[in-house]
């Protein structure tokens, strides 16, 4: 949508505001972001929202200024290969937000974004104008400093006014500069634990998740397809494999699992919990939905590729033994990690192998429910905490 069609419908409705309603200029860089956007949305009738979203903001009313998908780019590589486009939406919503001049910008996850459009606001006279009348910009999802590239607390301390972590251990990384910052618990688990049972496997559903940005997809999909062929062929001809699809990348999926021999069943990404309650084991990209999958006490095998001068340069800078949220949490390897050279079919298809001893598998769901207390407060929800956080900001 134009920037002068955002304007425009902005202006139609609040005439028809009774009470001034919060503005929000809110920002999602993937679908996991997306999907947490759109919670606070929702615990925010008192407020308007424009920016940039997918399907499930876009759902509760977002009107967004461009396709969430262009700012779905991970890596250093793919970085530079989509700076043009990059650099384009950056000044697009700069100027977006200088027009619209909204009460707070929240933007959820994809910091890069936020903070090259925070930096150019800051530097322009009608941004400081802003700034100075009140604007405030708010950050969902600390980064993991206590992992790797701990400097970073201090710049987000510069850049941000306040930020939500997910965990009591994330706060005292960037309050330490100065930065205001709240534990909220994990938003996915407020609706996830408790809500969706594990079923039994009857159906015998193994799951592939191989992402949800394009260059994951890409570099995953190849080693599911091995995957899926060579189970099939050695004792598992009656698993169904499903595949729950996002809309970045759900017509790449379509076409180039349409030529594999083991046809798996795609659903969109608006059914995968109900998918994932019925799994038997899931394969799975690192990332969100390694936690979700954990949250439900789904056995699961998390493995991951990236462009090798991106891998190179994560193994410089990583300071944690695993990448999966589960296993850092408990401190020990609950799901097995295959990444980079490690993650390779005959690797995942031994993996699988020892989760069809009952022992193991019955042990790895026991260490997934035991993680049950970590992932959320007692006091209230991820999406109420940060709705609340946002309204006190500009009351």
């Amino acid at each position: 949508m134009t920037l002068s069609k955002i304007v425009q419908s902005v202006e139609l409705v609040r005439p028809r505001m009774q009470n001034k309603k919060i503005k929000v200029f809110i920002i999602a860089g993937e679908v996991s972001g997306d999907v947490l956007g759109g919670r606070i949305m929702s615990a925010m009738p008192d407020a308007e929202f424009v920016g940039i979203g997918g399907e499930n903001m876009q759902a509760v009313g977002l009107m967004s200024l461009f396709p969430m998908s262009d700012l779905a780019v991970m890596g250093a590589v793919e970085v530079l290969a989509h700076a043009r486009t990059l650099t384009r939406r950056i000044r697009q919503t700069v100027d977006a937000i200088v027009e619209l001049k909204p009460d707070v910008v929240v933007s959820i996850d994809a910091p890069g974004f936020a903070k090259s459009v925070i930096k150019q606001i800051r530097k322009s006279s009608d941004g400081q104008r802003l700034i100075a009348d009140g604007l405030r910009f708010h950050h969902v999802v600390a980064p993991q400093v206590w992992a790797w590239r701990a400097g970073r607390a201090k710049k987000y301390a510069q850049t941000f006014d306040k930020l939500y972590a997910f965990f009591d251990f994330e706060v005292p990384y960037f309050t330490k500069f100065g930065l205001d910052t709240v534990a909220v618990g994990h938003p996915i688990a407020d609706g996830l634990i408790g809500k969706y049972k594990t079923k039994k496997q009857s159906e015998k559903i193994i799951t592939l998740v191989p992402g949800s940005r394009m260059s994951e997809v890409k570099r995953l999909l190849p080693l599911m397809r091995d995957v899926a062929e060579q189970l099939s062929r050695n004792g598992y001809m009656g698993y169904q494999f499903v595949i729950p699809t996002v809309e970045t990348t759900a017509d790449y999926v379509r076409r180039e699992t349409a030529r594999w021999r083991v046809r798996p069943v795609l659903v969109p990404a608006s059914e995968r919990y109900d998918v994932y309650s019925k799994t038997y084991i899931a394969i799975v990209a690192s990332g969100t939905v390694s936690a979700e999958l954990a949250m439900l006490h789904v056995p699961t095998i998390v493995v991951y590729k990236m462009n090798p001068i991106t891998t190179w340069l994560v193994r410089q800078i990583i300071r944690v033994r695993w990448v999966s949220l589960v296993n850092i949490l408990l401190n020990r390897g609950v799901f097995p990690e295959f990444l980079g050279p490690a993650a390779t079919a005959e690797n995942v298809l031994n993996a699988v192998q020892q989760l069809t001893i009952p022992s193991k598998r019955d042990k790895m769901i026991a260490d997934l429910r035991s993680a049950d207390t970590l992932w959320r407060r007692a006091d209230g929800g991820a999406s109420d905490l940060i709705a609340d956080g946002i309204r006190q900001s500009v009351k």
